[in-house]
Formats: structure tokens, C-alpha cells, sequence
């Protein structure tokens, strides 16, 4: 697990430095949010259709990951508070050719349908991706891959305060903050660019 978390890791950030340094020096400020059509590249058409589909199968996938633990709670929590009620608890088996038979529960079809229903919506109203996806990694960043993981790194193997590894990471600790403010402060100036032209369910990046 750690050698494929490093594996994924590494690639990943690499693809990400390359298109944001190569993106921000050939174009500057007036990158494209989207590497795909935002050049006017839309020829050949089948390697635009690939690259999107491989794009929803990526989102598909992190969408389950971010989902998952808020289904799980929210169920979780209703069937204890409910636990008389045959909505919450009563399944249905629905015969599936090829697959077999899948038990449905009610309450989980209508729940995570108008979950994702919502949450759709929610974005449809948002259009302008690029910025408040920067605005969440921006705010996500430095605790969540940075701050805690450093610090339960000290934790654990008892490094001493003071010391040079210490010193090393204290500074890798502050310099992730300082980026993680910039980006922040960048994203939340697209945003206002942004809402300037701002239409309901029409995308602007």
C-alpha cells in the first residue's frame, strides 16, 4: 500500500506540475481552465472522446470515494433513530440477469438519489469549477496533506523539538501554508472575476 500510494502520488503531482508550470508559461493568465477544448483543440474528434471518457470514469470513481462515508453516516444515523421502521429497514430482492439477485432498500434508492440529485444542482448554480475547486484544494491542502500528516509524523517517531529533521519540517509546514494562502487568495479573486458575468446553469470556464 505505501509503495502504490507513492507510485500515485508521484505521478499524479508530476502531471500536475507539468500542466500548471508549462499551461502558466506558454499562456500565462489566460491558461484554458479546460486542457481539452479550451485551446480550440477539438480535432481528432475520437481522442477529445477518449480523454473525456476517461475523465468521467476519474470523476465516477471520486465521487463514490467522497460519498460513500456521507451515505454511511446519514444511514447509519436514520436506521438508529428509526430502527422501527420497515422504510428504513426492509429490503427488496430484485433479480438481475447476469449480475444475480440485489437486495434494495427504499430509504437508501430515495436518499442517495436526491443526494446526488441536489448535489448536482449545486453545480449546475456554481459554473465557474475552476475557482472553487481551487477554493476547496486550497483550504483542503495544507491541513489534510501537510499539517496532520507531519505532525503525526513527529508523533510517532519522537522527533525531538529543535532538532535539524524538526526544523526541516516546521519550514516544509509553513512554506505549504503560505502556498496553500495564495492559492486561496487566487481562486476567491477568479471566483469574484467570475461572478461578474455570472448566468444561472450556464458554464463560464
Amino acid at each position: 500500500m505505501k509503495k502504490a500510494n507513492l507510485i500515485g502520488v508521484s505521478v499524479t503531482t508530476i502531471f500536475y506540475l507539468l500542466c500548471g508550470t508549462f499551461g502558466y508559461t506558454s499562456f500565462g493568465n489566460s491558461t484554458a481552465g479546460n486542457f481539452l477544448t479550451g485551446f480550440g483543440f477539438y480535432e481528432p474528434f475520437w481522442l477529445v472522446d477518449i480523454a473525456n471518457l476517461c475523465i468521467v470514469i476519474h470523476l465516477v470513481g471520486a465521487y463514490q470515494v467522497f460519498c460513500q462515508p456521507t451515505f454511511r453516516s446519514v444511514e447509519n444515523w436514520c436506521s438508529q433513530r428509526w430502527a422501527e421502521s420497515e422504510f428504513m429497514t426492509t429490503g427488496y430482492a430484485i433479480n438481475i440477469p447476469i449480475c444475480g439477485s440485489y437486495n434494495v432498500n427504499m430509504f437508501r434508492l430515495i436518499w442517495r438519489t436526491i443526494y446526488v440529485t441536489v448535489t448536482t444542482v449545486i453545480a449546475m448554480l456554481f459554473p465557474f469549477f475552476n475557482s472553487v475547486l481551487g477554493l476547496l484544494g486550497a483550504d483542503s491542502f495544507w491541513p489534510l496533506a501537510v499539517y496532520f500528516p507531519i505532525e503525526m509524523y513527529v508523533s510517532r517517531v519522537k522527533i525531538k523539538s529543535f532538532s535539524m529533521v524538526w526544523i526541516w519540517l516546521k519550514v516544509l509546514v509553513g512554506v505549504c501554508f503560505l502556498v496553500s494562502l495564495l492559492a486561496a487568495v487566487g481562486s476567491i479573486e477568479g471566483i469574484v472575476m467570475d461572478l461578474r458575468a455570472y448566468k444561472p446553469f450556464h458554464s463560464v470556464s
